[in-house]
């Protein structure tokens, strides 16, 4: 695979599923298993904003990059102090974060960039070494 985990996270897991809108739902209930599996409380402040970065991160795969990526790819990972994932598709184009909408593009981006610098996260866009995909991966203070 063309994606790297985020460094020290003792917690991880894979899903990959096709580039269709059931694969938001999955997505979603996929890490509110893993969250519980690793004792990070459904409660935590963090965690309801988190899914709802998830799912406009898949959402934005399936929109955008079903006729490049028969496959999107979500990683997890988190730690004692750390919430991390990554959303893989092979579309080429890396969209820019920002945290503001202009000209009507980038809502679903937007609100992912707004929630996570008011987490105190960070939100980066990596480019796969062949140029054909990329990963947007956020990371969260717990």
């Amino acid at each position: 695979m063309m994606y790297s985990w985020p460094v020290a996270l003792p917690y991880r897991h894979v899903l990959t599923v096709p580039t269709m809108p059931q694969a938001v739902r999955l997505a979603r209930e996929t890490a509110e298993q893993a969250l519980l599996e690793w004792n990070i409380a459904r409660g935590h402040p963090a965690v309801d904003p988190a899914l709802l970065i998830l799912s406009e991160l898949v959402t934005n795969s399936v929109r955008h990059a079903a006729a490049y990526s028969p496959e999107v790819t979500v990683l997890y990972a988190a730690g004692r102090e750390t919430l991390a994932f990554g959303v893989h598709d092979r579309h080429p184009e890396r969209p820019p974060l920002r945290a503001s909408a202009t000209a009507g593009r980038g809502g679903g981006l937007a609100t992912v960039m707004e929630l996570t610098a008011d987490l105190g996260g960070t939100a980066v866009v990596r480019g796969d070494t062949d140029g054909g995909g990329k990963s947007v991966w956020v990371t969260l203070p717990l």
